[in-house]
């Protein structure tokens, strides 16, 4: 792995909130502070973590993404730029900022924002970003990566999903896993992640039968539609662990797509929404970027000490015409 923390200041992040409620708020707290006493390290070495934003068009929403995501950047001492394009902003010009950006060696972390205007194919677009640079982790060289084992930089949501259950001791290994949702943002890599931690992993989505079934059965559930309130409390498994992604308004008020207090009364654990999933995912940005500084720089975290690959016994390797890197000389984890 690029980045070893320990575990126990997560674990302590958890125990001032409700019994059975993942804080993810908390959790994402204490891992911004492990990745806070990470810049200094790297500016001894004369190295700026720095972050580049790109926005094309004047999104509300995305607006204030942008926002708390440079927010965040400021807490950890990460430099950041907004490159903030018109809407009405060439192919060529979006795709030539981008490769830009590539070339520019201060700048480690790429982070395309979306949605982009509707005549742009994101998927598309995203292929111009370097896949080292990808803090994203939506580059499909990073997401074949991933399908292999192989993944350094992985998308943030399910990133943040594994690093939830590590703080709260859940092993996935050996549980029936069931992911409703299979965008290639969330539910498609979170399937990946836990298959890969040994769950017993079923992806469900819009076409599934008896998906209520499904979820009666999930020692560990995590739903991502952003349809609000789909999964009935009721459902849930006593003792199982619910991670719920979805965000969206109901009665105008924010709801998950689980029924909380039912569920919560239920679960062993749960995310609340707001405050579960979603500042994890802003803190796995900046964790991802900070892997992207050790990537390019040849460096890697151990117990939260800045060291060369060299000293640790490593080394980052890449092959083939699409800038496939591996880190070789260690054995992967599973989580």
């Amino acid at each position: 792995m690029i980045l070893h923390f320990d575990r126990k200041p997560l674990a302590e992040a958890l125990e001032a909130a409700p019994e059975g409620v993942l804080d993810g708020k908390a959790v994402a707290s204490a891992r911004l502070e492990q990745l806070a006493g990470l810049v200094p390290q790297l500016l001894d070495r004369g190295i700026q973590a720095t972050l580049a934003v790109v926005q094309v068009g004047e999104d509300e929403a995305s607006t204030i993404y942008i926002r708390h995501k440079i927010r965040a950047c400021e807490r950890l001492g990460i430099a950041s730029q907004h490159h903030h394009l018109e809407a009405d902003v060439s192919y060529s010009e979006l795709t030539g900022h981008l490769q830009e950006l590539n070339a520019d060696s201060s700048i480690h972390g790429i982070l395309l924002q979306l949605p982009l205007p509707q005549r742009f194919d994101g998927s598309e677009i995203m292929q111009c970003i370097d896949p080292q640079k990808d803090v994203d982790g939506f580059h499909p060289v990073n997401l074949g990566c991933l399908m292999t084992r192989k993944s350094l930089l992985e998308p943030c949501t399910p990133r943040g999903v594994l690093t939830l259950l590590r703080a709260a001791g859940v092993d996935p290994a050996g549980k029936d896993a069931v992911v409703i949702g299979r965008s290639v943002i969330v539910g498609r890599p979170m399937a990946l992640m836990l298959t890969r931690a040994n769950a017993t992993t079923t992806l469900c989505h819009r076409h599934t039968a008896n998906l209520e079934g499904h979820i009666r059965r999930a020692d560990l559930l995590v739903v991502a539609t952003g349809v609000a309130e789909l999964v009935r409390g009721e459902w849930i498994k006593e003792g199982a662990v619910v991670i719920d992604v979805g965000i969206s308004r109901k009665n105008g008020k924010l709801s998950g797509d689980v029924e909380f207090d039912t569920a919560h009364k239920r679960a062993s654990w749960i995310t609340p929404v707001p405050g579960g999933v979603g500042p994890m995912t802003v803190a796995m940005l900046l964790e991802n970027t900070i892997r992207a500084v050790c990537i390019q720089e040849g460096l890697v975290v151990r117990d939260e000490e800045v060291i060369t690959t060299e000293e640790a016994g490593v080394r980052y390797q890449t092959v083939g015409g699409l800038g496939i890197t591996s880190l070789c000389g260690e054995r992967r984890t599973t989580i």
